[in-house]
């Protein structure tokens, strides 16, 4: 017995949270008003969300609707749970990095403008990619297509994507587990106290030695950096927990637990890839007026032009 599709929310979230990555892309990528490095990693962290919508979930609600058999083929099988894995790793690679620059930016603002410079972001946000990629890649080789418990090979209906008896076997599975884990547990570490200093920093220095209009902006950042690493651990931490509950189930009842907390945590999961443009939206004033200028203001131009050009077509019939 296994939940179904109809149990969750989750085509919801994808339709929305594609919606609101796209739309976070666009403005990240065309206003003036966002050209800075702090843009680059909401861009790229957009993407992985969009990514993690567009390759990971429907697989899943596949999986709900149609658990076994698995009838789209061993390559599909281990591509899903890569990528799956790998935007995870860099939504959380690039969460670490933007407030370890943050930090850089308010606790050491001269070496920060020396350091941190739009090519040098852009340059690591290529090596967060393939740090995420390449953490993820046993995947490709730990998880296939096998045979469900005591079923014969020759049973077709029992056939489902999920990891080999050899990763089970060996103990790799077990490992890459614990990666998996630690790419949450050590950045939520690092983020505790990356956000303690600089919180630290902002009270002592306050708006004397920085100036209002930076003191201001440091604050924004700063809080919106806190709701997003907030949201990441409420959306976040019951995966992991789930996901350790149903590799290791202690008997039957906790199995068929397992399998519907973990429908709940998987929607957490994707609602993390969903809210962060809304978060965006509620905290940055900055990001509310380039999203408002790009939807908006440019219609009103052309409206404009349009009115003006028919204004002086009826001049010209009438004169």
């Amino acid at each position: 017995m296994h939940p179904h599709p109809s149990d969750s929310c989750l085509p919801g979230l994808a339709g929305a949270g594609c919606g609101g990555n796209v739309l976070t892309v666009i403005v990240t990528s065309c206003s003036q008003e966002l050209r800075n490095t702090t843009s680059l990693y909401l861009g790229s962290l957009a993407v992985s969300d969009l990514l993690m919508l567009l390759l990971g979930l429907p697989m899943d609600l596949y999986r709900l609707w149609r658990f076994q058999p698995w009838v789209l083929g061993t390559v599909l099988c281990c591509v899903w749970h890569w990528s799956s894995e790998a935007c995870a790793y860099c939504s959380i690679l690039h969460l670490t990095a933007l407030t370890a620059e943050r930090y850089l930016a308010i606790c050491f603002p001269l070496r920060a403008k020396v350091l941190v410079t739009q090519q040098r972001v852009k340059a690591l946000l290529v090596v967060l990619w393939a740090v995420a990629l390449l953490s993820a890649a046993p995947y490709l080789f730990l998880t296939g297509v096998k045979q469900a418990g005591n079923f014969s090979s020759d049973d077709d209906f029992s056939r489902e994507c999920g990891p080999t008896l050899y990763a089970q076997q060996t103990g790799l599975l077990d490992t890459m587990l614990w990666v998996t884990t630690s790419y949450f547990i050590l950045p939520f570490f690092c983020l505790y106290i990356l956000h303690g200093l600089i919180a630290r920093e902002l009270l002592c220095v306050g708006k004397a030695r920085l100036g209002v209009a930076s003191y201001r902006n440091h604050q924004q950042t700063v809080r919106m950096l806190v709701i997003l690493v907030l949201a990441f651990l409420v959306c976040w931490l019951p995966f992991h927990v789930g996901r350790i509950m149903y590799i290791n189930p202690k008997n039957y009842k906790m199995m068929l637990f397992s399998q519907y907390f973990n429908v709940f945590a998987l929607q957490l999961f994707y609602l993390s890839a969903t809210i962060n443009p809304i978060l965006y939206n509620l905290v940055s004033k900055k990001y509310r007026a380039a999203l408002h200028k790009l939807l908006v203001t440019k219609k009103r131009p052309e409206r404009a032009s349009t009115i003006t050009r028919e204004t002086a077509g009826y001049l010209e019939i009438i004169g």
